[in-house]
């Protein structure tokens, strides 16, 4: 995913020693003040087009969905049902994110922190502010990772069976959120190997699993799509360095504008005095280098590490109180980095031209009115894009239905709309077909909006495949250049309902192509033969089918893929991506 940062409010220290009411006071001022930017920001931003996608998540509850895990889909019906608006969708996470660092506040007032100088550091931290309203599964994965700390910070002290049951349910809750949280589990266990000398250790370790289990299952029976995508569609053929230049500069930004070096360098300077600062120090270290590994085979956005700023925060804060009392420049330097992340969100929430049209946060912008011009077209018929999933899920957000659809073509990723009945509303239908380009034939309308330029137009008698998976029993192949191929390819009909690939007394013809890529750049297309025609599938059925393929005549390394394409569109991804070596 790709957001912005937003940032909360400040607040004065107070000049006076503290006392422990001066303290609860600080802090409870902070968490409001947190609270209410958080809720103006909500309510005036539009919606985000991760929050849309995830919002059509909360529109079919599952256990599990293409991308992520299902709590963020919880998330947001919870707060939909209450309201269905930009602010009713964020709730929870409005309130979540300061529930999350009032918990970090326990953690660290053990070791004798301040609270003007948790404020100072709390209000600072980029990243926690991109989550501050924005939901997406990092909301969830924020709320939960502060109460694994919490509760794990009392179980490494009392080896307790009411502690062990809150955390099995608390690592359920990270696993639910998003994958990455098997990291925080991973890299506590790892900083305190005496764990398995506990037996309430096993029943942590089979209760957690057993409460997954429901998310393991629709992996199964979906055949692990999230697996898929995140292991082998993510990785990219060649390392590209920026991936990994970029990557500290971003963790900086996501630390805070101004100041979040110095949070990294007051990291190694803590003194480890118990188990727990222990936990603390591995998960920031192992979280942060398991990313830079991961940029080594793909991009690393940088909210994705997440996880390792909780306790970053806490080690900065907990290193200040070791070493003495804050420096007056650190002090300067936290209260202009802080006022400069405030200023940020006014110019958001105020939509000042200065900052309307900054990478991704022009996309904030213009959307409303974008959909009511489509819809004014449109009617209550199906809209077909064929960008992505992000603008057909602010289409259905805005409209409150779910009449928007992602064709997901063979040069784009698969997502949810692979799997989501919608695809099936629209078959033998009139649709309205909107790209970002014109083309002769097939957009008749221009549409201007506060949002760009699209184009659009009809489709009669509306016939696609999306949802078809071909499938082979290897996906690697060696050939000689020119070299005849015999794939064995095996069709399932996903669908409720007969399909067939004849072509008679359709509008629109069907065509099996085998596509080969070179990076991004599609380098051939090859049809299947007459008799794929009369191949015929029921609800769930399985065939095979014999794809006479002629291998490239230019020896490399190319991406192979199975595309099913009727007109005007330009071809789904049906199968997998093959990796196959002309020598």
């Amino acid at each position: 995913m790709r957001t912005f940062g937003l940032i909360p409010t400040f607040v004065a220290m107070p000049a006076v020693p503290p006392n422990k009411k001066n303290t609860d006071r600080l802090i409870w001022y902070f968490l409001a003040g947190w609270t209410l930017l958080n809720i103006v920001q909500a309510i005036t931003a539009e919606i985000h087009a991760d929050e849309a996608y995830y919002w059509l998540y909360s529109r079919y509850l599952d256990w599990g969905y293409f991308d992520h895990p299902p709590m963020v889909a919880l998330f947001i019906r919870a707060g939909d049902n209450i309201l269905h608006s930009e602010f009713g969708v964020r709730l929870v996470t409005v309130l979540s994110s300061t529930v999350s660092l009032y918990l970090l506040w326990l953690v660290v007032k053990k070791y004798g922190a301040e609270a003007k100088w948790f404020v100072l550091v709390a209000s600072g931290v980029f990243i926690f502010n991109l989550y501050g309203f924005m939901v997406t599964p990092d909301a969830p994965l924020f709320l939960f990772t502060a109460l694994f700390y919490f509760i794990y910070q009392k179980y490494s002290e009392h080896d307790q069976i009411k502690w062990a049951l809150l955390l099995a349910l608390i690592i359920a809750g990270l696993l639910y959120s998003k994958y990455h949280g098997i990291l925080l589990v991973g890299f506590t266990v790892l900083s305190d190997p005496t764990l398995f000398k506990r037996k309430t250790f096993w029943l942590i370790l089979l209760a957690s699993v057993a409460l997954y289990l429901p998310h393991i299952f629709w992996q199964a029976n979906h055949g692990y799509p999230s697996v898929n995508y995140h292991l082998f569609e993510q990785t990219t053929d060649h390392y590209n360095f920026d991936q990994t230049s970029t990557y500290f500069p971003g963790q900086l930004l996501m630390a805070g504008p101004l100041i979040g070096w110095l949070w990294f360098y007051k990291v190694t300077q803590v003194k480890v005095v118990d188990k727990f600062i222990r936990c603390l120090l591995v998960n920031v270290g192992g979280t942060f280098l398991f990313f830079l590994v991961s940029s080594l085979r793909g991009e690393v956005q940088p909210q994705w590490t997440l996880i390792g700023f909780a306790p970053l925060m806490l080690l900065a804060l907990i290193a200040f109180k070791q070493g003495g009392n804050w420096q007056p420049w650190v002090t300067r330097l936290a209260i202009i980095n802080t006022l400069f992340v405030v200023l940020i969100r006014i110019l958001i929430i105020t939509a000042s031209p200065l900052i309307r049209k900054v990478g991704q946060i022009k996309s904030q912008f213009g959307y409303r009115e974008w959909t009511r011009i489509i819809r004014q077209k449109a009617g209550d018929n199906y809209v077909i894009f064929n960008e992505g999933f992000q603008n057909p899920s602010k289409y259905d957000f805005y409209t409150n239905s779910t009449k928007g659809f992602a064709y997901d073509n063979r040069n784009y990723r698969l997502t949810q709309f692979d799997i989501w009945p919608i695809e099936e509303g629209f078959q033998r239908k009139k649709a309205y077909f909107v790209l970002r380009n014109a083309v002769n034939g097939i957009t008749t309308d221009t549409l201007n909006t506060p949002a760009g330029t699209w184009y659009a137009g009809w489709v009669n008698d509306v016939r696609t495949y999306q949802q078809v998976k071909i499938e082979l029993a290897q996906y690697q192949f060696k050939a000689r250049a020119g070299e005849r191929l015999s794939f064995d390819l095996t069709l399932t009909d996903p669908y409720s309902y007969p399909i067939d690939f004849s072509n008679k007394g359709y509008q629109h013809q069907v065509v099996l192509e085998a596509c080969t890529f070179k990076g991004v750049d599609e380098q051939n297309v090859q049809a299947s033969g007459s008799d794929f025609h009369l191949l015929d599938l029921n609800p769930g059925e399985s065939k095979h089918y014999t794809f006479n393929f002629t291998a490239p005549l230019m020896k490399g390394k190319y991406n192979l893929l199975f595309s099913l394409r009727t007109d005007p569109f330009p071809g789904s991804k049906n199968s997998r991506i093959i990796k196959l070596n002309v020598e």
